[in-house]
């Protein structure tokens, strides 16, 4: 089934936050934010601003009525600045005007003096300084200390990744319209409306029931819409409920660029220990991570990067350590993977290392750790694997020493042109961390026509969970899906929802749509079973006909709906669905805290100009483990976004703030991300179905966030084409792997 929004998306029909009609009398929001990073608030001057024709209001935060505080986690961040400012574009003020022009001039007229105060952008300093957005965080399993004293190989190092800009086409932003008796509509860009009505009440001083989120869709979010989203939605409900006007703001793209958080930074050291088979006893790592200046989603994005710090692999001694670093930046938040990939890499990065300096293949100790079923993960979960079959199959199906043998082939025949492969296999744990955050509700009615409306708590953002929702309805009651529609998400429809994050979406909502629409098909098939005068265990329903054991009946799908309504019986269900087993104690870090995992392995081939610095990565080859994909258009989709996504992040994108805390990388002129010419020119995906039971729905494993991950192969297949043209590199393992980095590699010799 193709996604249900292909053919509006191809003619521009789609309806996004910008295509909403606007109401009569709208008004307009832009916000001021700091010009410095760190500083105390002297005096704000709004004299000349106010004095603009068309500008209606300026707020600032003694204008707010409830609290100034939009921190989930952790209370730390208000709305608006008061007394100092932490980072560069941190809102001040919000200048409400009758056109986007006006208020976007006003902003520029405002004035403030702020006095300086010492802006840190490192988290290894702000580590150093105590400076820190939660207590740090260790996972470990065995003793480390006792298994590096039996170890014949003992590396150590340092891994960097630099952060991600969302990049979502569809910037972020608002549309706020009061109503009454006090309340508030509020059309808002997010992948997390609840947070939006939680956060929104609060501010406003008023209960949630009185505020209504609807998204029908995003244009892309990523992550970077999960907790972000919720200040521009404030701001516009913020002038509307005390100007009483419709009020909008959607984001300009410099300004989205500005004032948002990106995918954590991190610096991390490591130590991995192997005995003489190659075998990996120990293995410790610590991580810095960038948090920003307030922590926003840091500290889950931490504790995910320490549940996947070893990846695919069994180490019997683990002794991980995160700390999450406060920093005058804007607070760094959820991306695609959110920590995970972080983690991924330091452990990629000191198995690559040890494999130098041992002088074998890096996918010689990759191969031999691979965790098997019943290995127990440094937190405690124990594994079902799906890891060394899905390695097999790469290496066989896309004949790994042919291309290996090629690889040497072209760089013994090629002086300035040298090619590079690598293996990335990955481990991806599905379910939010947070064990309260796994339950969903859906509310599913028929019609008395038998059409079907249906509501849950998942936001389509382009990832196709719409059509997967509209899949599990269709194959329950087995009609024509033309006659099914799902509705927008809305709070006051469904309420309480988690956001959709962490490749959850999918298998939470689809389950309360199952379990919703099953009931009501038990209810039918009742009713029918009373006009057919049967037993109703003989009673199915196929193709939008009531079958009577393997014979059609002449009762209709239409017919029966109106039987049932005719009865009395109930055509409408609202579901719970809470994931089963799930548990985890932070007080010993330990428990089993995901539904399933998600594996699979990638193997890259690239080619580097050796005179130039420049490179074309020739292919990526990927066994993927989906379960049972429900739909592979949309799922082969998701493979190839996210992979392309993780190789910008490892390879092109990259932020740059200045020592003042000022963001240089602040327009597509200075911020590269993959186009046509970026991508492998061969992408091959195999679909790994296994027979393994698992809590996806309809045992088709989540797809979101794992591919991302791909990616950072064509890091260690660059840095391996690197290294074939001088052997003494002394190029480390910082991401991303740029073509400046890649040309100072290639001319560099020394320690990494």
């Amino acid at each position: 089934m193709t996604n249900i929004d292909a053919y509006t998306h191809v003619r521009g029909e789609t309806v996004y936050l910008d295509d909403i009609p606007e109401t009569a009398g709208t008004l307009y929001a832009c916000v001021y934010g700091s010009p410095v990073a760190h500083g105390r608030i002297r005096q704000l001057d709004l004299s000349e601003a106010l004095q603009l024709p068309g500008v209606v209001r300026i707020f600032t935060s003694k204008d707010i009525p409830g609290k100034n505080q939009i921190g989930g986690i952790v209370p730390d961040e208000p709305l608006l600045a008061e007394n100092e400012v932490h980072y560069n574009g941190m809102p001040v003020a919000l200048v409400v005007a009758t056109s986007v022009e006006t208020a976007q001039a006003a902003v520029k007229r405002i004035k403030i003096d702020i006095e300086p105060l010492p802006v840190i952008t490192d988290p290894r300093v702000a580590q150093k300084n105590g400076s820190l957005l939660v207590p740090p965080r260790t996972f470990s399993l065995g003793d480390t200390t006792a298994a590096f004293t039996n170890c014949k190989y003992i590396v150590e190092g340092i891994a960097e990744t630099n952060g991600q800009e969302h990049l979502y086409i569809e910037t972020q932003g608002a549309y706020a319209i009061p109503g009454e008796h006090e309340s508030i509509k509020l059309y808002s860009s997010t992948q997390g409306p609840t947070a939006v009505q939680r956060h929104a009440a609060d501010v406003l001083g008023i209960p949630m029931h009185r505020i209504e989120v609807d998204v029908t869709r995003l244009g892309g979010g990523f992550g970077g819409k999960e907790d972000q989203a919720t200040s521009w939605a404030i701001f516009c409900a913020l002038a509307a409920m005390l100007l009483r006007k419709p009020v909008k703001y959607s984001l300009h793209r410099m300004e989205d660029m500005r004032m948002t958080g990106k995918r954590n930074p991190y610096s991390s050291d490591f130590k991995i220990g192997l005995d003489i088979d190659f075998t990996i006893l120990a293995y410790e790592a610590t991580f810095y991570q960038n948090g920003g200046a307030a922590a926003d989603l840091s500290p889950a994005v931490l504790e995910r990067t320490l549940f996947h710090c070893t990846n695919s692999y069994f180490v019997p001694n683990v002794k991980a350590t995160a700390y999450s670093c406060r920093t005058n930046l804007p607070p760094n938040t959820a991306f695609r993977g959110f920590g995970g990939p972080q983690g991924m890499f330091v452990i990629e990065a000191a198995i690559a290392k040890a494999a130098e300096q041992i002088g074998v293949p890096a996918s010689v100790i990759q191969q031999r750790n691979l965790i098997q079923t019943g290995d127990e993960f440094s937190y405690g979960q124990k594994a079902e694997s799906e890891a060394v079959e899905c390695w097999n199959k790469a290496t066989s199906l896309y004949e790994m020493e042919k291309l290996k043998a090629e690889v040497e082939n072209f760089n013994a025949a090629n002086t300035l042109f040298k090619k590079g492969l690598s293996l990335m296999p990955i481990c991806f744990g599905i379910s939010f961390t947070k064990t309260l955050m796994n339950q969903a509700r859906a509310l599913v009615h028929v019609y008395t026509d038998g059409s079907i409306g249906i509501s849950t708590g998942a936001v389509e953002m382009g990832q196709g969970v719409n059509t997967k929702m509209l899949q599990v309805a269709a194959n329950i009651f087995s009609v024509d899906p033309a006659m099914i529609k799902v509705y927008s998400t809305n709070t006051y429809r469904i309420a309480n929802t988690s956001p959709t994050a962490a490749s959850a979406a999918a298998d939470l909502n689809g389950k309360a749509v199952e379990i919703a629409c099953e009931k009501i098909a038990d209810r039918l098939k009742d009713v029918a079973a009373e006009i057919l005068k049967c037993d109703r265990k003989n009673i199915t329903i196929n193709g939008q006909k009531v079958f009577l054991g393997k014979d059609a009946t002449q009762l209709t799908w239409k017919e029966l709906v109106m039987a049932a309504y005719v009865k009395r019986v109930s055509l409408s269900e609202h579901a719970h669905y809470a994931t089963p087993g799930l548990h985890f104690d932070a007080t010993i870090e330990k428990g089993h805290p995901f539904a399933y995992h998600v594996y699979g392995t990638a193997i890259t081939t690239v080619t580097v100009d050796c005179l130039r610095g420049t490179y074309e990565i020739d292919a990526v080859r990927i066994v993927h483990d989906f379960g049972k994909s429900m739909n592979t258009i949309i799922d082969k989709g998701q493979i190839e976004g996210g992979l392309v996504q993780g190789i910008g992040w490892m390879t092109m994108e990259e932020i740059v703030y200045d020592a003042e805390g000022r963001l240089r990388s602040n327009a597509l002129s200075t911020y590269k991300v993959p186009d046509i010419y970026s991508v492998p020119k061969l992408l091959d995906i195999h679909f790994l179905e296994t027979s393994n039971d698992n809590l996806a729905i309809f045992r088709s494993k989540a797809v979101g966030e794992p591919p991302l991950m791909y990616g950072i192969g064509t890091f260690f297949a660059l840095r391996n084409a690197v290294k074939a043209f001088n052997p003494a590199s002394g190029i480390g393992y910082s991401a991303p792997m740029t073509p400046e980095k890649v040309l100072m590699g290639l001319y560099t010799s020394g320690n990494d």
